[in-house]
């Protein structure tokens, strides 16, 4: 049996100085967020490409045309889900990248599929939210909102959460598509929700981020941000992170909305944040991506890739993977950093 090491956490953010580059591979295109599956990095490429890289090596296992501005996909038993702006959402072979089924929503799809108990949900096509079958494609419900549909759906508990250019927050069955409650922001939603513990945490373009009730949608807190939260927020140890047009990346408490540290960054805050072992993976507008202290905001670690980073870190098994607009995928390590 594995013995626990208390100290683990803390030796992990003392070498984070250490990480380095352990391999990167380019496309033809801007790089979108990886999924991480088994050994396999999954990512599109403004290229109009879905590829499927060894993890551990960057080596190519295959790719399939998706389309110049696909989504970042998402995989599930074995298959990979990804939107594109050719209207269609795509479902191919994992291991092989053979196309299994292909669905037409109607218009551009923008926002990354969820996959739960074997349905896909995904924005798109115009001001529709789909609910799709994940071995078939055969649409199982659509649900109209009043603007196009950029965030990526939560289902959590039967319920899927999801925000919209309308300005709205929506909770729908994740059955039936019915509307259970929605919130008005000021201003469009393109941010992705977190839910946990009964609460949904959303960022909004009006320079807020929210925490509502699950169940009821009623506002717990806003907390203010300087710019836009496009940002989807990660929640950790009572913490909500998320990242500003304003160049910040905030700290939150969880509970009240107050704000426990930011950091300033060199440019913009698009990224998602990743944060495993106590420390927030993050990407910034101007070309860097960062490793902050979860607890304090201080910079332990950036690299300066050749383009933006608005792609959202995946961190598996102590590797960062994460894309840059200068047309690479990155994968760095401590194994491979400086000693």
């Amino acid at each position: 049996m594995a013995r626990f090491n208390p100290y683990e956490k803390f030796l992990t953010i003392n070498n984070v100085g250490k990480l380095g580059l352990k391999w990167s591979y380019t496309t033809g295109g801007i790089v979108s967020s990886p999924a991480l599956v088994n050994g396999v990095v999954y990512f599109d490429s403004q290229d109009g490409n879905l590829y499927a890289l060894n993890a551990h090596t960057g080596s190519l296992l295959w790719s399939y045309p998706v389309g110049i501005f696909a989504t970042s996909p998402a995989v599930a038993n074995g298959v990979v889900y990804v939107g594109s702006w050719d209207h269609n959402v795509y479902a191919l072979n994992g291991r092989t990248g053979a196309k299994l089924w292909s669905y037409n929503t109607g218009g551009a799809v923008s926002s990354n599929p969820t996959v739960v108990n074997g349905v896909v949900y995904v924005g798109g096509g115009g001001y529709n939210i789909c609910a799709l079958n994940a071995h078939t494609g055969a649409k199982l419900w659509t649900f109209t909102t009043n603007g196009p549909v950029d965030s990526s759906p939560a289902v959590v508990s039967g319920v899927v959460y999801v925000g919209s250019d309308d300005g709205e927050v929506y909770a729908l069955n994740a059955r039936t598509g019915a509307k259970l409650w929605s919130y008005t922001t000021a201003a469009q939603v393109s941010s992705s929700p977190a839910v946990m513990n009964g609460v949904v945490y959303v960022g909004s373009w009006d320079h807020s981020m929210y925490a509502l009730h699950a169940h009821t949608g009623v506002k717990l807190w806003s907390a203010p941000t300087g710019l836009y939260v496009t940002s989807s927020p990660a929640v950790a140890n009572g913490v909500v992170y998320v990242g500003s047009w304003d160049h910040n990346v905030y700290a939150l408490n969880a509970r009240t909305g107050a704000q426990l540290w930011s950091y300033t960054t060199d440019g913009y805050v698009l990224s998602s944040p990743a944060v495993a072992n106590g420390v927030v993976y993050i990407g910034s507008n101007y070309d860097f991506v960062y490793a902050l202290n979860a607890r304090t905001g201080a910079k332990l670690w950036s690299y300066a890739t050749g383009g933006a980073v608005t792609s959202s870190p995946a961190v598996v098994n102590g590797v960062i993977y994460v894309g840059s607009f200068d047309g690479n995928i990155y994968a760095f390590s401590l194994k491979h950093g400086r000693e």
